[in-house]
């Protein structure tokens, strides 16, 4: 079941509190939703993690539901070239996870704060490259249009990438790295796919949410080589 058609079409029916009806079984499920539901293999942050959100940014865009993702910086010491949500630490300023998910947004890509709807956390997850305790913020971009890098150091360009490309299985496989570890990957047009932490968050709201379609998952590829690896 699509986005689209799992509570009708997001141009077919107002938004009522905010949301898109497409959007409603995503705020219901955020209240419920598990640790190990959506990192089975790091569910929960060590004592020592450094506080981290990330935007899980939805909105109408024109081929449909989109998300916004953003492509790493490739000169980048953690995570270089990889798709993910904007996002990053917390700073001393910052009241909650939203308020530190919409203030990186901001820098990063130039998305206004004034212009999202929160609607919901996910669990603090833990990412242990970075030792980053994470906390998934959901939101509802309002005025959706065409963004770019303003933090060229931490953004290599942004993605506003429609939903109905995601579920297609077709661009669905998964990745094995070079320590064994396999996991969901999408192929979204770029130089690395999503992959990883995101990735995985992805497809587990997806399979929760009943918006996943059935996808050939001992179709494995190699990890790319990262961009800082490369000689």
């Amino acid at each position: 079941m699509s986005p689209e058609s799992s509570a009708g079409s997001p141009t077919s029916g107002g938004v009522a509190d905010g949301l898109p009806e497409w959007l409603r079984p995503l705020a219901e499920l955020a209240g419920s939703v598990q640790a190990e539901q959506l990192a089975p293999r790091f569910p929960h942050p060590p004592a020592d993690a450094r506080p981290a959100a990330v935007l899980i940014c939805f909105a109408d865009g024109p081929d449909g539901p989109e998300l916004l993702l953003t492509e790493r910086a490739p000169t980048l010491r953690n995570h270089a070239g990889q798709i993910s949500f904007p996002g990053g630490a917390c700073d001393p300023g910052d009241v909650d996870a939203a308020a530190t998910a919409l203030r990186e947004a901001d820098e990063e890509v130039g998305l206004d704060p004034a212009e999202v709807t929160v609607f919901g956390t996910l669990p603090t997850l833990w990412l242990p490259p970075s030792n980053f305790a994470v906390t998934p913020v959901l939101g509802y971009w309002r005025r959706p249009r065409q963004l770019a890098a303003v933090s060229t150091a931490e953004v290599g360009r942004v993605l506003h990438h429609p939903l109905h490309l995601l579920v297609d299985p077709e661009r669905r496989f998964s990745v094995e790295h070079p320590s064994g570890w396999r996991g969901p990957a999408f192929e979204i047009g770029t130089e690395m796919p999503l992959w990883g932490f995101t990735a995985g968050i992805i497809s587990r709201l997806f399979e929760r949410l009943g918006w996943a379609q059935p996808w050939d998952e001992s179709v494995v590829h190699p990890l790319p080589t990262p961009p800082q690896e490369r000689p």
